[in-house]
């Protein structure tokens, strides 16, 4: 009975090393997508736990505001620290564990050591899987430290990282419909050009019904009808003729 609360005391009796190494968003050039709406890329602690060989290392993730109340001594995979109840009432949750030999100090030259925070979605809302790699819920900020945990007592940690702030989408309200200042001068400019084609247009129109007009003028020539005379003729036989008798 008396050895939990034994393990309980024993990281206040010997402390929790804090190690000075801050995680970071990683700065290799190679690779793309550092911030997204859901993940984001951590460079992996190499050359950090080199004196915890037998230690376990994971990362914490917690909001920037709850950071300060994390519990060290809450376990991995618990309901305490399960991904699926976070951020509320989880504060804090514990994933993405590994070992030394996952981070061999020094680097290989030309690997890419790095973590992707959050990539995993298979497992989201799987309860059975309480340290799943889950998408990150909103845009945070969030703080994450690297735990090194011998067996299930805590013997090294490294600071906080700096707050981390991932990406959101503008919704359609957001988006102006005046654009920024150099739309507007693209549409003064399509506006002007626009007046303009419109005189053109109706310059050559005018020019067209011009020609037209002096062409149909010099190939038509109109002559003056020749009078004509209608000779009267008096019928003097019709006149002159006695009526008819019957």
């Amino acid at each position: 009975t008396m050895l939990p609360l034994l393990l309980l005391l024993l990281p206040a009796a010997h402390g929790t090393a804090q190690l000075r190494y801050k995680p970071a968003l990683t700065k290799e050039p190679r690779l793309e997508g550092l911030r997204t709406a859901s993940t984001f890329v951590l460079d992996q602690p190499r050359c950090v736990f080199k004196d915890y060989g037998n230690a376990d290392i994971w990362l914490v993730v917690a909001l920037d505001q709850d950071a300060s109340t994390f519990n060290n001594t809450a376990g991995p995979g618990t309901p305490e620290t399960a991904f699926q109840s976070f951020p509320d009432p989880v504060r804090a949750y514990m994933t993405l564990n590994a070992t030394l030999v996952n981070y061999p100090c020094p680097k290989p030259d030309g690997d890419i050591t790095v973590l992707r925070v959050g990539s995993e979605t298979s497992c989201a809302q799987d309860v059975t899987r309480p340290t799943c790699n889950g998408p990150l819920p909103g845009p945070g900020p969030y703080r994450v430290k690297f735990l090194a945990l011998e067996g299930s007592v805590p013997v090294a940690e490294t600071a906080w990282s700096e707050p981390i702030m991932l990406k959101t989408a503008k919704s359609p309200s957001s988006i102006s419909a005046t654009g920024s200042g150099h739309s507007a001068g693209m549409i003064a400019i399509t506006t002007i050009l626009s007046i303009l084609f419109a005189i053109l247009l109706a310059g050559l129109v005018a020019m067209l019904v011009f020609w037209s007009s002096e062409s149909c003028g010099g190939s038509s020539s109109f002559s003056k009808p020749e009078s004509v005379t209608v000779r009267r003729y008096n019928t003097h036989h019709v006149y002159d003729q006695p009526a008819a008798r019957l």
